[in-house]
């Protein structure tokens, strides 16, 4: 026997809801039901569509910089001085346009664009910013009661928000340059103290400079030199004195005894005579006789003069008899006298050699005394004049960096520019009349579906529990 084909899905659904629709007269109490639950949704839908404030919505998108900048100055003799800026946005914790989202949304920022448009604050309206991924975008709306409300609305927002970072830039920079010129009344203070150490130092010691340090080690150094001239020059003058010595035959107390005579202006007339007188008495003896009268009065006198010149020179350089002749003999010999001239005047060149080298060596002994205690002085001289240079170097940078960290006034609160003028809306924002109906419509749609399904509870619970 065939067996019957099985009914087909749709059939066997047409099945199901025939057997679950309710019967004919409580379709009208079924609508009964449904009705009032449909008009209240559109009710309310229409409601808000006619009653609900009519609202624009002005848009404007801000842009901040993402780069960083830098400065640096040489300064000449002290160092360099150098301000850099990262970027705002190099950081991995903080963003930026967080915090400008935080102060557009802020009460201080909203009350002051109010104060621009000379509205309520309590009346402006909250604005809706929207941050773009992967940007440095701050997209912002704000609503208003017309298309040039909601722009003016958007523009004194801004301008209040731009105001607001001025007067948080400005302030900052004050209380860094406040901070920032106490540390360098102190950094002054320091240079002040270094240089009064310096001074004190200078003024007590005389010691100025290095320069004047080394100028006076050179100086010890030069004074060897010139006390090992002397010495040669002592000993080329006493070597010449002591050859005219033996060819004359006189010693060196004689001589500076001779000097005494030759500065004597008495004995140096007696000398003169006696020379005349000798030189008379050598011509007549030369023509007369030893018995001639003349040359006995010539005798006479020579004699009667060299007594003279004995005790003129035993008063004045205490000699004897014999070396007082011995001097007058050389003093009247025209080649002896040159050379006891020579000789004197030998004498006196190596007095002043000595005289000289003594001094030399004094001043040595004087410098070489002193060079232990100056050369402590130099140590603590160098210290102290680092510490100045240190100081000044600390201060001069310090008042650097103040005016390079004036040149960018943007470092903790970024630069921020207009991407997007505040917009002058076309059509209006609330209500949505495409918003308003969908949700009508999503409504009245979860209604009929509610009463549906449960029109059809009694052949889907059989369905599911046939044995119930």
């Amino acid at each position: 026997m065939a067996s019957t084909p099985r009914p087909r899905r749709l059939v066997r659904l047409w099945f199901v809801i025939r057997d679950g629709l309710p019967s004919i007269h409580r379709y009208r109490r079924y609508i009964m039901a449904i009705a009032p639950a449909l008009l209240l949704v559109w009710g309310i839908t229409a409601a808000y569509l006619v009653l609900a404030p009519v609202r624009f919505s002005s848009s404007m998108t801000l842009i901040l910089p993402g780069s960083g900048v830098g400065g640096s100055m040489n300064l000449d003799s002290l160092g360099q001085a150098s301000s850099v800026t990262a970027s705002a946005f190099s950081s991995t914790t903080l963003s930026p346009t967080e915090n400008y989202k935080r102060l557009l949304m802020a009460d201080t920022t909203r009350r002051r664009a109010a104060g621009l448009l000379g509205e309520d604050g309590g009346a402006f309206p909250e604005p809706s910013i929207k941050l773009l991924d992967q940007t440095n975008l701050i997209e912002v709306k704000v609503t208003g009661e017309s298309p040039e409300h909601a722009r003016a609305r958007g523009e004194a927002l801004r301008n209040a928000f731009l105001a607001i970072l001025d007067d948080l830039r400005e302030n900052e920079a004050q209380t860094r340059e406040s901070a920032d010129r106490q540390h360098i009344s102190e950094l002054e203070g320091k240079v002040q103290e270094a240089q009064l150490a310096l001074l004190d130092f200078q003024g007590r010691t005389g010691l100025v400079s290095l320069e004047q340090f080394n100028g006076r080690i050179g100086a010890l150094d030069g004074l060897r030199g010139l006390e090992r001239n002397a010495r040669a020059d002592r000993a080329r003058l006493a070597a010449i004195r002591g050859r005219l010595g033996q060819v004359l035959q006189i010693t060196p107390d004689n001589v500076r005894r001779a000097l005494q005579l030759k500065a004597d202006p008495v004995f140096r007339s007696l000398l003169d005579r006696y020379a005349s007188i000798n030189t008379d008495a050598s011509e007549a003896s030369a023509t007369l006789g030893s018995a001639h009268a003349v040359r006995e009065e010539l005798e006479a006198e020579r004699n009667a003069l060299r007594g003279q010149i004995v005790a003129r020179g035993s008063s004045v350089a205490g000699l004897r008899a014999d070396a007082l002749l011995a001097f007058a003999d050389l003093s009247v010999s025209e080649g002896r006298e040159r050379m006891f001239e020579s000789l004197i005047s030998a004498e006196g060149m190596n007095a002043g050699a000595n005289a000289m080298l003594a001094e030399i060596r004094g001043q040595i002994d004087e410098q070489a005394a002193q060079s232990g205690p100056l050369v402590a002085q130099a140590s603590e001289l160098v210290e102290l004049l680092r510490a100045h240079r240190v100081a000044e170097a600390v201060f001069s940078s310090a008042l650097a960096r103040l005016d390079t960290n004036k040149s960018d006034p943007f470092a903790s609160y970024p630069l921020v520019q207009t991407f997007e003028e505040p917009s002058l809306p076309t059509s209006r924002a609330t209500p949505s009349l495409l918003i308003a109906l969908a949700a009508a419509v999503a409504a009245s749609f979860f209604i009929l579906m509610g009463f549906a399904l449960a029109w059809l509870r009694q052949p889907i619970l059989r369905k599911l529990l046939p044995n119930v």
